[in-house]
């Protein structure tokens, strides 16, 4: 098939190779971008290519703790195949203490060796997300995919009591700490959705506003934390199950692939 010179430049942009190559690469590919650039790894023209146009929904999240902090990374990746390597699983396992040093930070993440990693494996590599969380009490949790990662910080209470409470919102996924700190935009497109619910239903108007306030409080409460039932006993909240240790969470992070 025929392919425009738009394409071409974009398949040059991304692997620095001729536009003769190029063009002759996706006209064998017909035009597909992802095989063009297949076509041209194979032939050894394009041994490092910049594919950050390129969906990266694999990789591992880290998290390290050391005293009062808690460092948590991300490092994508394209496909599961490059995120189970040795060498992704030990780049993605040395970044929270970088973090930690202050040798990684939003400023700069391209480390060398994560550059080197991108190379070798010709997928479009990085770091997705940098977190340091600070507390008393800390305790992490790393899903065993290694696609999800939670620290909490506990005021009061023991680290494995943090540790328990960061597995249940590895389960639960929980907005935020309290019910009074649920996004007002959230809330706002959920009652979008309930009024038409409820003018559907034909409820009388007397009793809509008590309904809408019915939905909104559980609503709240499903999204906060510590009001969530305790995925290990259910008959009682992560508040009341902290309560019972003196403990309540001061904050929490959860990161995810």
């Amino acid at each position: 098939m025929a392919v425009t010179l738009d394409q071409i430049k974009q398949l040059r942009d991304m692997t620095s190779v001729s536009m003769t190559a190029c063009k002759k690469a996706l006209e064998e590919a017909n035009g597909d971008m992802d095989k063009a650039i297949d076509v041209l790894r194979k032939t050894g023209e394009a041994k490092s290519v910049d594919r950050a146009a390129r969906v990266t929904n694999q990789g591992i999240v880290s998290i390290k703790i050391d005293g009062n902090k808690a460092a948590m990374t991300k490092l994508v990746c394209e496909t599961d195949f490059a995120s189970r390597s040795e060498d992704f699983v030990k780049v993605a396992s040395s970044l929270p203490e970088k973090l930690l040093k202050g040798e990684l930070s939003d400023e700069n993440k391209e480390l060398q060796e994560i550059k080197d990693l991108r190379m070798k494996t010709g997928e479009n590599i990085q770091v997705g997300d940098l977190k340091i969380v600070e507390g008393d009490v800390l305790g992490a949790y790393i899903h065993t995919n290694n696609k999800i990662g939670v620290v909490v910080a506990l005021k009061g209470g023991t680290g494995d009591l943090a540790k328990e409470v960061a597995m249940h919102a590895a389960a639960t996924k929980p907005a935020c700490v309290s019910p009074d700190e649920v996004a007002q935009e959230l809330v706002d497109k959920e009652k979008e959705i309930w009024t038409e619910q409820l003018a559907k239903e034909g409820k009388p108007k007397e009793i809509v506003e008590k309904i809408m306030m019915g939905k909104e409080k559980k609503f709240r409460e499903e999204n906060a934390l510590m009001k969530q039932p305790f995925v290990k006993d259910p008959s009682k909240t992560i508040e009341q199950f902290l309560s019972e240790s003196g403990a309540s969470v001061g904050t929490f992070y959860r990161m995810a692939v």
